[in-house]
């Protein structure tokens, strides 16, 4: 490669790198005036009939799904093949990503004919995830959970553990613990280290799905440190900034509110380490009076601002990483935690608000597009099995297969990646068909 041809790929690598940084930290406030005020319409109007009770239970096309998700499987295989060039940026946009969504189709019985193949495809992509992780320098991108090594090692070793590689998945599983102790510094990042991409929250979570999916035991002690800190210094920082939440926590200098780098999956993450809120009162007591801080800035029709800079103007982002679509996991874990009614009606607020603006022009990922927002229906119908959830969660799914949708919509930026791209439509479609074990990919809050 001549001297010129290697600086030019250097700087497309930091480019792409570094993308996710300008559209999602600093420069947020920027972006989303720009993005809310260029378009007057996020969504499509939503066509489909409202559910009434003489609908029934609704049929889940099964067949439909089962054709639809073959054809957006084979597209990844062919359009976005298992290359170091694909690699890059953890699960979020990489080859890792693609791995966890064979993995993740794996696990459902209506593709259990399949299981073999799609697990070995699932090696076949987290191989070049690997190579990168490892080749990873900076200490302090290691925890990354989203967006870097962790991530990847975690999914590495449910991989090898779902084939019976025992030593290879505790070798695995080791690097991600080893991580932990990177993200103990409290300020170990500059740009904010709570959050879940990047921060403690996103280790946390992926802990907890590792212990999970591996069964094995879950390392509480460390957990419990890490809460430790991230609760010190939510707590540190809303007295510095004398925030009327107890709890609060920036990301490149923007306090965010939303699933993506916001409060909301800080704290999730927190209620979700079994036994740390029974052992630490005083902690429980600030996470679930922020909790209900949050909940007292819900919008009239049901949403959430992205960040605090966005309290009191229309709130128009509806996804996963900033508005309802995220929010909502927390709401729902508070629900089934402290089983206080206020926290469900939050829910069913936000799932009326997606099914009337739920429908993305961004497209079909579950970041920011139709699956992501589809995925509340299913949480909903497991929570209350009230059969007008399932019937919305089919109706996203059938608008995405609609002309309107498929000729208008937009092309993310990252068309096959799991949470931009059609990646994570596969593990919402695999999860469509067997409803009552759906959870939204390193989520699940039951």
């Amino acid at each position: 490669m001549s001297s010129n041809l290697k600086i030019i790929t250097n700087i497309l690598h930091f480019v792409n790198k570094n993308i996710l940084r300008f559209k999602f930290g600093r420069k947020f406030s920027q972006y989303l005036k720009k993005d809310t005020m260029g378009d007057r319409l996020r969504y499509f109007p939503n066509p489909k009939p409202v559910f009434s009770p003489k609908f029934g239970v609704a049929s889940i096309p099964q067949e439909q799904i089962r054709d639809s998700l073959n054809e957006m499987v084979l597209r990844i295989s062919k359009e976005f093949p298992a290359t170091d060039r694909n690699a890059a940026d953890g699960i979020y946009l990489g080859t890792a990503g693609i791995g966890y969504m064979f993995y993740h189709v794996s696990k459902h019985s209506t593709f259990s004919f399949n299981k073999d193949i799609y697990l070995q495809k699932a090696l076949q992509y987290i191989q070049p995830a690997l190579k990168a992780a490892q080749s990873t320098k900076s200490l302090k991108d290691f925890p990354s959970f989203i967006l870097g090594p962790a991530g990847v090692y975690a999914v590495a070793a449910v991989l090898y553990n779902s084939i019976g590689d025992a030593n290879q998945s505790q070798y695995f599983r080791e690097l991600y613990y080893e991580s932990s102790k990177y993200c103990s510094e409290p300020n170990f990042l500059n740009c904010g280290s709570d959050e879940l991409f990047v921060g403690r929250a996103g280790y946390i979570m992926g802990a907890l799905w590792l212990a999970k999916e591996t069964n094995t035991p879950l390392r509480k002690s460390d957990l419990y440190s890490l809460c430790k800190i991230i609760l010190a210094s939510g707590r540190k920082y809303a007295l510095s900034t004398r925030s009327p939440c107890p709890l609060m926590y920036s990301y490149y200098q923007v306090e965010y509110l939303g699933a993506a780098h916001g409060i909301s999956s800080i704290l999730q993450s927190i209620l979700s380490v079994p036994g740390y809120l029974d052992e630490n009162p005083s902690d429980a007591n600030d996470i679930k009076i922020s909790i209900d801080y949050l909940l007292s800035i819900q919008t009239p029709e049901g949403n959430f601002p992205a960040a605090t800079d966005d309290i009191g103007h229309e709130s128009k982002l509806v996804h996963w990483c900033h508005g309802a679509g995220g929010v909502f996991y927390l709401m729902a874990k508070s629900y089934l935690v402290f089983q206080e009614e206020k926290y469900l009606q939050s829910c069913r607020r936000m799932a009326d608000l997606i099914w009337h603006k739920g429908l993305l022009k961004k497209g079909p990922g579950i970041c920011h597009g139709v699956a992501g927002n589809g995925y509340v229906f299913l949480i909903m119908y497991r929570l209350t099995s009230e059969p007008q959830y399932l019937y919305q969660a089919i109706c996203f799914y059938q608008f995405m297969e609609s002309d309107a949708f498929k000729s208008n919509a937009r092309t993310p930026d990252c068309p096959f990646s799991l949470y931009e791209g059609v990646a994570g439509t596969v593990c919402f479609l695999a999860d469509l068909t067997d409803p009552l074990s759906a959870a939204f990919p390193f989520s699940d809050i039951f």
